[in-house]
Order: structure tokens, then C-alpha cells, then sequence
């Protein structure tokens, strides 16, 4: 009974997550929110409930009032003031990104997104609010009410249309969705997607991993896409949001300074014991994994670097150089070469959106020839030891396209790849989490039809953050409607300027970084940068003239 309720659990909240990016505003939409937040513990609770961490708990009824009674009390307090001041939503659901707490379950410490998680409670809550309190779903802020005139409006309220001209025509102007179809069905895609992995935990070999994966991940996530999907993204709450993240990183650049300085780390002792038989030292900050913490820093430098190409005034761009250096610092103190080649690809799609992509192709294919020459010839052999090079990765991934090859079509479920590989593998004691390499992961637990949606999913992001970008690098509009000259055109407006190419740098930085390190679903930067994405690109759309 236990396992059927928890087979039914698990696919009631992926689709209550699913209806949550799908839906309108409105009684129904909060409802589904509601719905997937409220199962999640519960169904961590239920695949936990005999380990021996979990039965501690249980005899300790009062740390679990107590735990009850924290979390029930910031979710309430945060609820609050996001009703008063809807625009700290967005601002601390990107705040709390890179903060996990380490909580022991089943024998193992997972490293919990805790922080996020209660802010996304806490916002789902404001919203639920004012939804089941009857008040009006359009431009009306989570706790206000009266409509705003401009700026950012409440998480799940959809923002005001883009103002905007004719010079000439009948008619008023409309604003279609920039992207066309992709912008309509990458929501869709996405939830397919969460839909499918709740569906393919029902046979996989790791159900307990399937769960927690869906639990932690991507219900949450799911629920924080919709939350931002619909924010009014302006100049002044795009300007904090990366006030925040460069403030926070510059924060963590120090604390790994003191780390690399000291020679000592404050926790995972596998990257403690591998830093003792290295003649390099690693850090992590307050991350767990230096490359996790090496990701987040690339990110931020092409989001800094993004600001840096289009500003004017002499003041912001010494800011911005100073804490591109800063963070430069940081990473070169990681280590993390799947993070130095995410960082090369953002800067890659900055340099192609700001100046010329056939030059931009040229030099990276150059790179890339330079590049396969160094490791080809590394060492003088001329041999390639690709396996000790990737430390182990390459037999991770054959592994993976091996698993894929036996069953191309359902896979081994979601969660299984370690389960999976470890049965398949000569070694049974071979270290394996994933593939590292995010396609083959999902191609070896979910198959052909996790494979597609995957695919999917990702030119539709592109294609959706992409569009119109390249065709307005060439130039601006200037006053009167003058083309101006495209050496000297303007910078941009925010919504299809330096933010937007913000985005989409930042976002394929992240894809090549899943492709060496994977963690693209598990990464909540991620989806964040989806809704951020959508949500720019749909209030950039043109102008367009409708006859009488």
C-alpha cells in the first residue's frame, strides 16, 4: 500500500508542478502550487521513514515540533512580506540559489537547497493569498491593491503589456510574443518533461533516487518557474538582481581566498583527501563541490562581462572590470576545467551578439583545432589517455550510451543511472552518481522519450532567448525614426539589450557545463534563467501594425 500511494504521490505532485506553469493566474493555478509544495516533504518523509535518521527524529518529538515551527514560521513571515513588497520575490528566490544546508538521510549528508525551498513556500503562499481572497489576477501586486502603473508586478500575474509607437498605421499597436511558437510551447515542453520523470520513476531500478530527484528538484523548481515566469522584469529589478548575485559571489570569492590562503577547506572531506595528493589546492567556498562553486562564478562573470559591453558611464564599468577580476580570481582558484570552457562559451555568445558571429565562429573553431592539437600531442606520445584526462569520465560515459543501447526506448527509469551502471559494470565498487555528461544520463534513464524532450526543451530556450537578439545587434532607432549608424547606435533597451544577452549567454555557459559535469535539471540557476528568459523575451516584442 505504501509503495502504490507513493508511486501515485510522486506522479499527483510532478503534475500538480506541471499545471503550475500551464495554468493562468487564478484560484486554480495556486491551488496546483499548493498541491506540489504539501506533497514533497511528505513524500520524502514516506521513502525515509525506516532510516535510521528518520526513526531518531521520530523519538524526538520535540526537535520535530521545533523544526515544524521554524519552517512554518519563516514560510508565514517571508509570505507576508512578499504581499507588501512583491518585488522581493524574484530578488530572494535569487538570492538563495547557492545556499544548501547538509542534512543527513539514509546514510548519507545531502546538501539541501532548504533556504529556496522556504522562499518558494513562502511565495506560493503570498500568491495563494491573494488569489483565494478574490482579488483581480492582472497588473495587481501579491499584497497591494491597486494597480501599478509600471514595474515589476506579483510572481503568477502576467506583466503589463510592452508600450510601445506606431509612427504609421490604423490601428493600435499589439505586442505578439517574441519567439512565435517556441515561446508557446517551451512551457508546454517543460512540463512534459517533469511530467515524464515523475511517470518513469514507476519502473525505475532506484525509485527512493527517483523520488528525491522529483521531491527536491524538480517540483520545486517547477513551482519557482512559474512563481517568476511572470514577474515584470524592469531596468530598476533587473539592476538588483545583479547587484545580488555579484555581491554574493564577490562574498564567496573571499571566503575561498581565506580557503586557498589557509590550505584548509571547511567540508567535504573527499575534496580534503584529494588535495592532500595534488600539487594544486582546490577550494569551494560555501559550495560542496568546486565545481558546482566554479559554475556559479563563470555564470556571474558573464552576466557582469554582459553589463560591461554596453555600459557607459565611467564609474559602473571600473565597478564592473574590478569584480570581473575578482571573480576571475575565484575561479582560477577552483580548478574547474569544465567551468573555464562554460565561461569561454558565454563570453563566445557575448562576443557574437555584440559584435560579429562569423568572426566570433572563426576564432572559436580556431581555439577548438589549437585546443585538439595541445591533447593530442600532450606528453610527446601522441597518444590520448582520455580516460585518465577526463579522471574517469570517458568510461562513465560508454557506460552510459551502453545502458541506452539495451533499452533505447523506456530506459532504466528515472534516478537509476547509478543503480544501472554499477549492475552493468565489472567493478560493483566503481564511484558513480551520473554520467557527468547531462544527454547521456537522461538517454540511459528516460530513453527515447526523455531524449526528445530534452532536446527540445533546449532549442526551444535558445530559440526563445535568441530571437530578435541578433538582428538587433546590427543597429539602433534613433530619434524620429532614423536608423542609426550601427558603430555608434545606443545601447539597447534593458528588455532586448544586455539582459537578455545576459541570459542567453549565461544559459548556454550552463549547458556546456552539464555536457562535462551534467546537473542541469538539478541546478535551479537553470530554470531561473528559463523563466527570466521567456519573460524578457516576451515583453521585447515588436511593434506590429494591425490594418483597420
Amino acid at each position: 500500500m505504501s509503495d502504490l500511494l507513493a508511486s501515485a504521490g510522486v506522479v499527483i505532485a510532478a503534475g500538480a508542478s506541471a499545471a503550475s506553469i500551464l495554468l493562468g493566474p487564478g484560484r486554480l493555478r495556486s491551488g496546483a502550487m499548493l498541491l506540489a509544495i504539501v506533497l514533497c516533504p511528505i513524500l520524502i518523509l514516506g521513502d525515509q521513514w525506516h532510516t535510521h535518521q528518520i526513526v531518531d527524529l521520530r523519538h524526538s518529538t520535540g526537535r520535530i515540533v521545533g523544526l515544524l515551527v521554524i519552517g512554518a514560521g519563516v514560510t508565514a513571515v517571508l509570505g507576508f512580506v512578499f504581499r507588501r513588497w512583491p518585488i522581493l520575490i524574484p530578488l530572494t528566490i535569487i538570492a538563495a540559489l547557492p545556499f544548501r544546508i547538509p542534512l543527513h538521510s539514509g546514510g548519507d549528508t545531502a546538501n539541501l537547497l532548504v533556504p529556496l525551498y522556504l522562499v518558494i513556500a513562502a511565495g506560493v503562499v503570498a500568491v495563494a493569498a491573494r488569489d483565494w481572497r478574490f482579488r483581480p489576477a492582472g497588473p495587481v501586486a501579491a499584497g497591494t491593491e491597486e494597480p501599478r502603473p509600471a514595474g515589476p508586478v506579483a510572481a503568477g500575474d502576467p506583466p503589463p503589456p510592452p508600450v510601445a509607437k506606431a509612427s504609421s498605421g490604423v490601428g493600435p499597436p499589439t505586442a505578439p510574443p517574441a519567439g512565435g511558437a517556441a515561446a508557446v510551447w517551451l512551457p508546454r515542453v517543460l512540463a512534459a518533461v517533469v511530467v515524464l520523470y515523475g511517470v518513469q520513476t514507476l519502473y525505475s531500478g532506484d525509485f527512493s533516487k527517483g523520488l528525491q530527484n522529483v521531491c527536491f528538484f524538480l517540483v520545486p523548481f517547477t513551482v519557482a518557474y512559474g512563481l517568476l515566469r511572470e514577474v515584470g522584469w524592469d531596468k530598476r529589478l533587473l539592476k538588483w538582481a545583479l547587484v545580488v548575485v555579484a555581491a554574493e559571489a564577490v562574498a564567496f570569492v573571499l571566503i575561498g581566498s581565506v580557503e586557498y590562503v589557509t590550505r584548509s577547506l571547511f567540508w567535504n572531506d573527499q575534496v580534503i583527501r584529494s588535495n592532500e595528493f595534488h600539487t594544486y589546492f582546490r577550494v569551494n567556498s560555501v559550495f560542496w563541490d568546486p565545481n558546482v562553486y566554479g559554475r556559479y562564478l563563470a555564470l556571474v562573470i558573464v552576466m557582469a562581462m554582459a553589463a560591461l559591453l554596453w555600459v557607459r558611464e565611467r564609474r559602473a564599468f571600473a565597478v564592473l572590470t574590478l569584480l570581473v577580476a575578482v571573480l576571475w580570481i575565484g575561479l582560477a582558484q577552483t580548478f574547474s576545467q569544465s567551468s573555464f570552457i562554460a565561461l569561454l562559451a558565454g563570453l563566445a555568445v557575448l562576443a557574437a551578439l555584440r559584435w560579429s558571429w562569423r568572426w566570433t565562429l572563426a576564432a572559436v573553431s580556431i581555439g577548438a583545432v589549437g585546443a585538439i592539437f595541445v591533447v593530442l600531442l600532450v606528453g610527446g606520445s601522441g597518444k590520448v589517455r582520455l580516460n585518465v584526462d577526463t579522471s574517469g569520465r570517458a568510461n562513465l560515459v560508454s557506460g552510459g550510451l551502453d545502458l541506452f543501447s539495451e533499452r533505447p526506448i523506456q530506459g532504466y527509469g528515472s534516478g537509476s543511472f547509478q543503480h544501472a551502471y554499477r549492475d552493468h559494470a565489472a567493478n560493483k565498487d566503481v564511484p558513480v552518481s551520473v554520467s557527468h555528461t547531462e544527454p547521456v544520463t537522461v538517454a540511459a534513464e528516460q530513453g527515447l522519450p526523455g531524449l526528445v524532450l530534452y532536446a527540445a526543451l533546449i532549442v526551444l530556450a535558445l530559440g526563445v532567448m535568441a530571437s530578435g537578439l541578433f538582428a538587433s545587434r546590427a543597429g539602433g532607432i534613433g530619434e524620429g525614426g532614423v536608423e542609426d549608424d550601427p558603430a555608434r547606435s545606443a545601447p539597447p533597451s534593458p528588455m532586448t539589450g544586455p539582459a537578455r544577452q545576459a541570459v542567453l549567454a549565461a544559459f548556454v555557459a550552463l549547458l556546456v557545463h552539464t555536457l562535462a559535469y551534467a546537473g542541469f535539471f538539478e541546478d535551479p540557476i537553470a530554470w531561473v534563467l528559463l523563466a527570466i528568459g521567456a519573460s524578457l523575451a516576451a515583453t521585447a516584442a515588436p511593434v506590429v501594425r494591425q490594418p483597420a
